[in-house]
Order: structure tokens, then sequence, then C-alpha cells
């Protein structure tokens, strides 16, 4: 088994794509995220040594224990991908991404496409499998192409005996993208038919969302991805709830604009330019404004900052009205 899930219930970070860099992801960990996934890699690019691929593969050591997740088709090309990124960066795992529901990654085949193609997900997972050796591979799927096509058993089972050792389940169909709600009792069955760990995702908001999920589901894990976005400290309420069946009060609209101004500031210095920077966040600062006072006159700011004097001013006219 491996080792973050022995006596421990873990938190994973779901890789989202242009979300969880390394910036974000050392701040979930802070908050108390157990485990971290990068953003979705291309082995192509990976294969072909690409430039901007190879900036993906860039993590901090007190992110780990950290996988890179890998999307592809072709199982030649996977492996040897797989094995160049171990070489490279000692992931503690590598992941396999057959879950993504975004139509550019699955008309080349990647993401869920595999879904549908259990014969070419088999030798995709063999192959990572066999050239990644002794890294360990894990790998997240969805429940199914569509509501007429749930084959969330079947997958596990493929996987299992291609030699992946822990598996996120993803409690939506491809077609259903993030719309309505996940089906945890797919995750359930899931969990109980396999015997490697199932990390269970989808819809946890909050720390009931995930107590209950574990009181009710025979998942290994938690996997957050929408509810770190706008909330990352939900790692820290759910551990703490978890733990003493409390949750602790939630950071003040003061403590929140300091880590989301740490955040700006952090990303700033990574990118090594402010506006570019500022531009790149201007969806996760959007993400931020749930469940604060004047969130959509927030969100249209947003839309517009460039500067960290810009993100002051903003932060600074909130605080005063939520202090009049």
């Amino acid at each position: 088994m491996l080792p973050w899930f022995q006596d421990r219930f873990p938190l994973y970070l779901a890789p989202m794509a242009g979300v969880t860099d390394k910036v974000f992801r050392g701040l979930c960990k802070e908050q108390g995220a157990d485990v971290m996934v990068t953003e979705f890699v291309s082995a192509e690019g990976i294969f072909r040594k690409n430039a901007r691929t190879m900036e993906y593969l860039d993590f901090a050591p007190a992110e780990r224990p950290l996988g890179v997740q890998l999307f592809g088709a072709d199982p030649e090309h996977l492996g040897e991908a797989a094995r160049m990124v171990r070489d490279w960066v000692q992931p503690d795992f590598l992941d396999l991404n057959f879950g993504c529901p975004v139509n550019k990654v699955v008309a080349r085949n990647g993401g869920s496409a595999l879904l549908k193609d259990h014969a070419l997900m088999e030798r995709v997972a063999c192959a990572v499998v066999q050239a990644a050796a002794p890294c360990p591979v894990t790998a997240k799927i969805r429940i199914g192409w569509s509501r007429n096509e749930v084959n969330a058993l079947a997958t596990a089972r493929i996987l299992e005996e291609a030699g992946i050792q822990a598996l996120a389940v993803h409690g939506r169909t491809k077609e259903m993208g993030y719309s309505g709600e996940a089906d945890w009792n797919v995750i359930d069955q899931v969990a109980g038919a396999i015997r490697i760990p199932v990390i269970g995702n989808g819809d946890i908001h909050n720390a009931h969302d995930a107590a209950r999920r574990k009181r009710e589901t025979r998942v290994a894990g938690l996997m957050l991805g929408r509810g770190a976005m706008s909330s990352p400290w939900i790692f820290h309420e759910i551990k703490s709830f978890l733990a003493t069946g409390e949750i602790p009060p939630p950071p003040s609209l003061k403590a929140q604009w300091a880590f989301i101004r740490r955040h700006c500031v952090l990303a700033i210095t990574a990118r090594g330019a402010e506006r570019p920077a500022l531009h790149s966040l201007r969806a996760r600062l959007m993400a931020y404004t749930h469940g604060m006072p004047r969130a959509k006159t927030l969100r249209g700011q947003f839309a517009k900052v460039e500067s960290l004097a810009q993100l002051d001013d903003i932060i600074a006219a909130s605080l005063a009205e939520s202090d009049a």
C-alpha cells in the first residue's frame, strides 16, 4: 500500500489545469492537504522535450508526496514519458489521466476518451506501470462516458489488474462535465469491488460533506477540486472536523484577503513579472470571491486587475465597507 494511506485518510488536491501550479499547491499544503498532483502534463510534450511542458514538472520538496499526472493515448510514448519524468524529477508517484472531459483533450484520444476504449486504456496503463517501475502509478477516472455508459467497475478492475496502485474516481460522467451531482453510490461500489485504495472526488464543498463521504462510503481518501479553488482552508477545516468533531471558525475577511494577496505576491515572484502574473490569476481571484460581500462587484474588478496596487485598493475598499 502507498505509504500515505497507512493509518491515514488522506486529502488530495485534485489536479486542475491552470489552477494547481506550484504556488497554489504550496498554499494548499500549508492548509493541510496531504497529497499533491500536478496539472496534467502532455506525454507527447515530455517525449518531445517541449520547454513549456517541462515547466509543469517543477515542484518544491515540501509538496511531497507529489505525483506528476500524464495524459495521452500512445502506450509507447506514455511509457517513455513516464520513464523520463521518473528520472528527471523523482516524483512520489505518476498518475494517469483517464478522466478529463475537455473536448480538445478527448479529441486527441486522451482523458475520458479512454473510458470508451478499455483495450487501449489497458495497454497504456501496462506500458506506464512497466516503464515507471519502481515508481508507483495511480490513475484518475470518471464513472463513465454517459449515463447510459457507466462502466467504472469494469474500468477499475482493468486498471487494478494492470498494476495501478490507487484510483481516484470522479462521480460524474464525461458528458456531465462539471454539472449535475456526483454519484457517490458508484464511487462506493468501486471502492468495495477492488483491493487498491479508492479516492472519492466530487462535490466536497465543506467539512460536513467530507465527513459524510468518509462515513457512508468505503473510500480510502478524498480528492478536492473546486471546493479548494475558492477556499483552500477547507483542508484545515476538514482535518479539524474529522479529528475533533468541531469545525474551526472560518478565516475572517481580513485573513482571507491576506491569503489572497500572498498568493498574488508568490505568483508574481515565481513569474518574475507583475502584470502577466496577475492576468493569469484573474480567474483564480474570481473564485476566491465565493461567499464574500459584493462578490459580483469584486469579480468585475478582478477581471481588469493588472497590478498589486490595484489589488490593494480593492482590498482596502472591501475591508472599509465591512467595517462600516
